[in-house]
C-alpha cells in the first residue's frame, strides 16, 4: 500500500448492526462492475515514518463521487511525497505534515507548484506565519539600528502594515494585497479631505488629529514591507518572492522649496488677517493662539526660504535668544536640527574653525534619543566663518557663567547647546522657539528645517561649487543637491544667465578667449 489504493465502500450495516463497509453486496452490479448508484469511493496510502522513526497511521480520505476523482487526489498525493529526494527525510517528513495539516484545515491538499517551491528554496514546511507574525519578528531582530529607523519601522507597521496585511498567510501575500492596502489608504485620505471641508464642526473635529498619508510617506511604508520580505527570503526562506518589491507605484513628489517673493509674502499675510478673524469670530471674541494660526495659514509650498533679506531679519531677532548661536549655525552651515542639538564642544574646534558632525538628538514619542546621523555621508566636517566662530565664543562664555552659578546642579554632558541647567535642549523646543522668533520678526512663516534649505541656497547664490554644498550639508550625491536648491533663489539662476551672455558676447576675458578657440 506504500502506492496507495482506491476502494468503494459504504455505510450499510448488517444483521449485528456493523458497518459493511467494502462487504456490501450492493457496491457491484450483478456483472460484476461498481454499482454507479451505491456507495463512495475512497483512497488510502501510507505515509512516510517520522524522524524519530514512529510509523504513522494511513492517509485515508473518502466522499469522493467516482474512483478517477479518487485517484487524482491519491496522484496529487504521491506527487506531493516525491518532492523530496531519496535521502531527504527530514523534507518527505514535512510533506506529510503539511498534507495532513492542510487537509485538516481546508479539506484539500495543499498546491503542489507551491509545495515544489518551497522546498526548491528550502523553506520550512512546518512553519505557518502569517504578515503579522513576521513582521513581529522582524522587527524583534532588527537590534543594531538607529532609534529613529526602529520608530519609523514601528510606525509603519503598528499603523499600516499590520492592519491592512497583519492576518494573511505570508507565503500567501500577494501584490494586489500590497495594492489594495494603499488604495484603502488612498480611499481614507479622501475621507479625511472631505470631513475637513464639511460646515459641521463636529465632522471637521472627527478628524482633527488625523493627517492624510503622502505618497512620499506610502514609499516609505512599501520600503518597510519590502525589507521585512527581503529578510523573510534570505534568512528564513519562508518565501521565495516579495510582492512589495514588484509592486508599480506612482512618483513620490518632493516639494520643490520656494522662496517668499514679496508678492507670495503679501498674499500670505491677508490670507494670515482673514483667518485670525474668522477664526477669533468663531470663538466669540475670545483670543487666537498667533502661533496656531501662524503655522496653520496655507503656504504656498511645503517648503518654504526666505530671502537673504528675510534671514538677516530673523537673525536679527534671534540674536537676543540664548539659542542664537544655535539658529546662526543651522543658517550658514545647514546643519539638521538633531545634529545642532547633538554638538559637542568636543567636536568643535574655534581655532581652526572647523566642526565634526558625528552625532543628533532625536525626540521621539516624547523622549530623547542619541545617535549617529542619518547616512555616511552626513558624518562630516564643516567650516566655520569668522562671525560664527566669534558668536560661538560669545556662547561657550555664558554658558561656562551658567555652570558656575549652577555649581553642583549642573547637569552638563558637554554639549554646546543646553537647557538653562546644562540638560540636553529637547530638539521640538528648539523648533517652537524657532516658530515664536520668526513670528515676532514679522516674517512669514517657514519650518525649522528649511533654514537648512536657506542655507543651501546661499551657498549657490554666493558661486560656492555644487559638491561643497553637497559635502557641508551631508549629502550622498550632488545631483540631489542640485535637483533640490538650484532654481530656488532667482540670484542663482541670474548668476547662470549672466556667465552665459558673457560667454556668447565675449563680454569677459574667458567669453573672449573660449570665442577665439571656437573660432580657430
Amino acid at each position: 500500500m506504500a502506492d496507495g489504493t482506491t476502494y468503494k465502500r459504504c455505510s450499510c450495516t448488517g444483521a449485528d448492526g456493523k458497518a459493511l463497509g467494502q462487504r456490501c453486496s450492493k457496491l457491484r452490479r450483478p456483472g460484476g462492475g461498481w454499482s454507479n448508484r451505491h456507495g463512495i469511493w475512497s483512497y488510502q496510502i501510507e505515509l512516510p515514518a517520522t524522524v524519530e522513526g514512529k510509523r504513522r497511521g494511513p492517509l485515508r480520505r473518502s466522499g469522493f463521487a467516482s474512483q478517477d476523482a479518487a485517484n487524482d487526489q491519491l496522484g496529487k498525493v504521491r506527487e506531493l511525497l516525491a518532492l523530496a529526494g531519496p535521502g531527504e527525510v527530514g523534507t518527505r517528513n514535512q510533506i506529510a505534515d503539511l498534507i495532513k495539516r492542510t487537509l485538516a484545515e481546508t479539506e484539500a491538499l495543499p498546491s503542489v507548484e507551491v509545495v515544489r517551491r518551497r522546498v526548491r528554496t528550502r523553506q520550512d514546511l512546518t512553519r505557518e506565519v502569517t504578515v503579522g507574525q513576521w513582521l513581529e519578528e522582524f522587527l524583534t531582530r532588527k537590534r543594531k539600528i538607529e532609534e529613529t529607523t526602529r520608530r519609523s519601522y514601528e510606525g509603519h507597521i503598528r499603523l499600516y502594515l499590520t492592519p491592512y496585511l497583519g492576518r494573511i498567510r505570508l507565503d500567501q501575500l500577494k501584490v494586489g494585497d500590497v495594492a489594495g492596502m494603499f488604495e484603502q489608504i488612498e480611499e481614507f485620505n479622501d475621507v479625511i479631505a472631505e470631513r475637513r471641508a464639511s460646515a459641521d464642526h463636529v465632522v471637521r473635529a472627527s478628524v482633527k488629529y488625523r493627517r492624510a498619508v503622502s505618497m512620499a510617506t506610502m514609499h516609505s511604508i512599501r520600503a518597510t514591507l519590502r525589507h521585512a520580505l527581503n529578510v523573510a527570503i534570505r534568512q528564513d526562506r519562508l518565501i521565495d518572492f516579495n510582492p512589495a518589491a514588484v509592486l508599480e507605484m506612482p512618483a513620490k513628489t518632493r516639494p520643490r522649496p520656494l522662496v517668499w517673493t514679496r508678492e507670495r509674502v503679501e498674499e500670505w499675510h491677508q490670507e494670515f488677517r482673514a483667518y485670525r478673524s474668522a477664526e477669533k469670530a468663531r470663538r466669540g471674541g475670545r483670543r487666537v493662539d498667533p502661533i496656531d494660526a501662524y503655522i496653520r495659514v496655507r503656504r504656498p509650498s511645503a517648503v518654504m526660504v526666505w530671502t537673504p533679506e528675510q534671514t538677516r531679519l530673523f537673525l536679527e531677532e534671534a540674536g537676543r535668544h540664548p539659542l542664537f548661536a544655535l539658529y546662526r549655525l543651522i543658517t550658514v552651515r545647514g546643519l539638521r536640527r538633531g545634529e545642532a542639538c547633538g554638538l559637542r564642544w568636543k567636536d568643535i574646534d574655534l581655532d581652526i574653525g572647523a566642526a565634526s558632525i558625528s552625532w543628533q538628538l532625536v525626540q521621539l514619542a516624547g523622549r530623547i534619543h542619541e545617535g549617529r546621523p542619518m547616512t555616511d555621508a552626513s558624518m562630516r566636517t564643516i567650516a566655520l566663518d569668522a562671525e560664527t566662530i566669534t558668536i560661538l565664543r560669545a556662547h561657550q562664555r555664558r554658558q561656562r557663567e551658567e555652570q558656575l552659578a549652577a555649581g553642583e546642579m549642573w547637569k552638563g554632558a558637554g554639549f554646546v547647546f543646553t537647557q538653562a541647567d546644562g540638560d540636553r535642549l529637547h530638539p521640538q523646543h528648539v523648533s517652537d522657539q524657532f516658530l515664536w522668533l520668526a513670528y515676532l520678526a514679522g516674517l512669514p512663516p517657514i519650518r525649522l528645517h528649511d533654514l537648512r534649505h536657506g542655507a543651501a541656497s546661499l551657498m549657490l547664490a554666493a558661486g560656492v561649487e555644487m559638491k561643497v554644498v553637497q559635502e557641508t550639508l551631508g549629502h550622498t550625491s550632488s545631483a540631489f543637491t542640485a535637483d533640490t536648491y538650484t532654481s530656488v533663489f532667482p540670484q542663482v539662476a541670474m548668476a547662470a544667465a549672466e556667465k552665459t551672455a558673457a560667454l556668447l558676447l565675449g563680454d569677459d576675458d574667458e567669453g573672449r578667449g573660449v570665442l577665439r578657440q571656437l573660432r580657430v
